[in-house]
């Protein structure tokens, strides 16, 4: 399912005392926060006046946010970025929580597998679990090699199924 919006991080707590904030970014995703022109936040756009990377975080000044307890105050809060701009920043056709829900089937019988029930991250790339009939699969969410082709419009991804693909639960 194509959403409207990617989360981007999540405020952390403030920086300094004049208003800057901590974010934490999402998994691979610095460079949203970083050249992001438009955020939202509890469905408000905002332009953030400047963000720049500091120990694995991002250091973001927002409008209105002028003083250490204006900071603390959004800790915790979530922030996101249209889908096009990030897709674009990121170089990328799709988002791991865009795949949830979508039909899955086997690239080269068009046999229907199921449906992505989850996405799970892991340290070399994010696997899909896709139950059905009865039956699931743990598949690398790798295009090329796994995944032959996501179609976000029509919710339904082509798979490669691999040996071992199909998960015997041991």
């Amino acid at each position: 399912m194509r959403m409207e919006r990617i989360r981007a991080g999540r405020i952390v707590g403030a920086h300094g005392v004049r208003g800057e904030l901590r974010v934490r970014p999402r998994e691979g995703g610095a460079e949203l926060l970083l050249r992001g022109t438009i955020l939202w936040m509890d469905g408000g756009e905002i332009r953030p006046l400047s963000a720049r990377p500091h120990k694995g975080m991002v250091l973001l000044r927002l409008p209105g946010v002028e003083d250490l307890d204006a900071a603390r105050a959004l800790r915790g809060r979530e922030l996101w970025i249209g889908r096009a701009e990030a897709a674009e920043t990121a170089g990328v056709s799709w988002f791991p929580e865009e795949l949830p829900g979508m039909e899955v089937v086997d690239g080269e019988t068009g046999e229907r597998l199921g449906e992505v029930t989850k996405v799970e991250t892991y340290p070399a790339h994010d696997v899909l679990t896709v139950e059905g009939d009865g039956r699931r699969w743990l598949i690398p969410a790798v295009e090329g090699p796994f995944l032959r082709s996501v179609d976000l419009d029509r919710g339904r991804i082509e798979v490669t199924v691999w040996e071992g693909s199909e998960d015997d639960g041991r």
